[in-house]
């Protein structure tokens, strides 16, 4: 239990991470699709589950493009039950 989620390499000064929670149980093929349709919009520049605790997503993304409710609404758009927890 020791093993924590590692933030996503930042390589731009625009680039925010946030946390999200997704409620519904997914398989890691669920888990990469998720995880491709994310990378895939506009403003998303990367996305990892963390590996102790499915449900939480790392996500980061373009504060210059997107804001933190539209990461959020990518999200809803893959018909997935996510909430906000908040920056890293």
């Amino acid at each position: 239990m020791n093993q924590v989620a590692q933030p996503l390499p930042n390589q731009e000064k625009s680039a925010v991470e946030i946390v999200v929670h997704v409620s519904k149980d997914l398989g890691n093929e669920q888990r990469d699709l998720v995880v491709s349709a994310l990378e895939k919009t506009d403003g998303i520049m990367g996305a990892e589950f963390c590996v102790t605790r499915n449900h939480l997503v790392i996500a980061r993304y373009d504060k210059d493009v997107m804001s933190s409710q539209g990461v959020l609404k990518s999200f809803n758009s893959l018909n997935l039950d996510a909430r906000l927890i908040g920056p890293i």
